[in-house]
């Protein structure tokens, strides 16, 4: 079950990454996570921790604050 704020949050995951001009994968490998886990983190499908949050933030070179705007 997705929630609407995982499914919010992965939507912003997915516009800051296609802005970089990143793939799941470029993404993944720059902040040390899998590539279906970032799939999984946009479709809305994880409930991710803070440490993750954080590790994609520093990846897509991001305050963490505008993750959520």
């Amino acid at each position: 079950m997705t929630t609407r704020v995982r499914k919010s949050f992965g939507k912003r995951v997915r516009e800051l990454r296609k802005q970089k001009g990143y793939s799941q994968e470029e993404l993944a490998d720059k902040a040390g996570l899998h590539r279906t886990y970032i799939g999984s983190i946009e479709r809305g499908e994880q409930n991710v921790s803070i440490d993750n949050i954080d590790k994609i933030a520093k990846a897509l070179k991001t305050p963490i604050a505008l993750m959520f705007s």
